[in-house]
């Protein structure tokens, strides 16, 4: 088999190569013509009840703004501007607009646009008109009434032929929102990395999220760049309205409900500890681990998570492993141990240990990781109620059989959550269970 780093190694290659793509799409201005205010499809984000977030590539001296209508001919249309606050973002490299006050399970209508703006000065400033975009799209909020299915995907390192059929079969699903678990980027550097990746990852799939919402935790190599300390500049966090003000840093934390399942979304960080010298000593992932845990002991006693049916929790590093030589990420003070070849984590036991016991209180019932890019299926077993799917990685070259894409699909069928796992290679079915 060949190591996840290995495949990883090729993504700066990738990355260069999505870069020029990425240059050729946008096009060439022509003489004397104004710069486009649109620069990418919309990219929903951090589905929600009563909330949505729509972002697109703007350059600078554009302030971005989503007109939306539960009409498909837009009839009353509201409209939603950038920024958080009393101003207006201007500056790029993105607009991020959170649409709120929502109605849970409806559909909306919605299209982009952006204003040209002349900015001299405090009081040398002019609205210069806009850009519509071209198109109207849709997507629909979730809420315990909502119906339809969730799909996740993961460790797909910025890698066009592994996104590409990934993409495709979350396209044909059609799922109410994707879960994105992790490793969308192999390390990001600057802000075009960036918007490549998550604006426009792959130039077959140019709006591979405008209608279908994704919620993106974080992995291991999604904190490592510089851009990365930036990256809700591009890639929004969620509402602070959905956590009290303790935890307002938590902004990839989730718990959200489609139909009967509860959908619960936990950050396991980096795969080295804050010790390793690799890091500098300016990582924090121990404290940023208790908060989650704190995050999650008042979660699941929120109606959302305890009246639903079907609990199931998403976190990029796994929470076990059953093979004794894998590291579990807690080998101080380098991550290095005797009769452990890894000097990186392969699960994460610091994590099991904190979370674990208010999985069993709320009755999670699955854990859907990542990481490890190779599909495994753990059964529950004694101590541990909840069982654990791990999702591929990025080899769509087909040359291993035991490595390959995936994109997880779940729903609720019956009454009873069902989970498939599609290898995009193959075409093929790698796993179907009933919950």
């Amino acid at each position: 088999m060949v190591s996840r780093r290995e495949f990883i190694a090729g993504a700066a290659a990738a990355a260069a190569a999505g870069v020029a793509a990425g240059a050729k799409s946008a096009g060439v201005k022509p003489a004397g013509a104004p710069e486009k205010l649109i620069l990418s499809e919309p990219a929903l984000q951090n589905a929600a009840e009563t909330s949505m977030c729509v972002a697109f590539e703007t350059p600078g001296g554009a302030s971005g703004w989503v007109e939306y209508s539960e009409s498909p001919g837009m009839s009353g249309a509201l409209r939603a501007y950038s920024g958080e606050g009393p101003l207006m973002d201007i500056d790029g490299p993105a607009a991020r607009i959170r649409i709120r006050g929502l109605k849970p399970d409806t559909k909306y209508w919605y299209r982009i646009g952006a204003d040209r703006i002349s900015y001299k000065g405090g009081y040398k400033m002019k609205n210069l008109g806009p850009e519509r975009g071209k198109s109207v799209y849709s997507f629909s909020t979730l809420g315990p009434s909502a119906q339809g299915s969730f799909c996740v995907i993961n460790d797909t390192h910025d890698r066009y032929p592994a996104l590409g059929p990934v993409l495709s079969k979350v396209a044909e699903i059609k799922p109410r929102a994707t879960i994105w678990n992790g490793d969308a980027s192999n390390t990001s550097e600057a802000v075009a990395d960036a918007i490549r990746i998550f604006l426009r990852p792959h130039p077959g799939h140019l709006a591979y999220a405008a209608c279908t919402p994704y919620m993106f935790i974080n992995g291991n190599h999604d904190f490592r760049g510089r851009f990365n300390r930036r990256l809700h500049e591009v890639v929004m966090f969620r509402d602070p309205a959905e956590r009290s003000g303790r935890f307002a840093c938590l902004g990839r934390n989730f718990a959200q409900r489609l139909g009967d399942i509860a959908l619960i979304g936990m950050d396991t960080g980096e795969d080295k500890l804050d010790t390793n010298p690799a890091f500098a000593g300016i990582f924090k992932m121990r404290e940023y681990r208790e908060l989650q845990t704190e995050w999650l002991a008042e979660t699941i006693e929120t109606a959302p998570v305890k009246t639903a049916r079907h609990k199931v929790v998403f976190c990029h590093i796994p929470l076990f492993d059953p093979r004794p030589g894998e590291n579990p990420g807690d080998l101080a003070p380098a991550d290095t141990a005797p009769g452990y070849a890894l000097n990186y984590a392969a699960w994460q036991r610091t994590c099991a240990r904190m979370w674990s016991p208010y999985f069993e209180k709320a009755g999670v019932k699955l854990v859907i990781a990542a990481h490890q890019h190779c599909f495994r299926y753990d059964p529950p077993a004694p101590g541990r109620s909840w069982a654990q799917v791990i999702g591929g990685g990025c080899d769509a070259s087909g040359k291993d059989p035991a490595s390959y894409p995936t994109v997880i699909e779940g729903r609720s069928e019956g009454g009873r959550l069902k989970i498939t796992v599609h290898n995009v290679v193959s075409g093929r079915k790698a796993f179907e269970k009933f919950f």
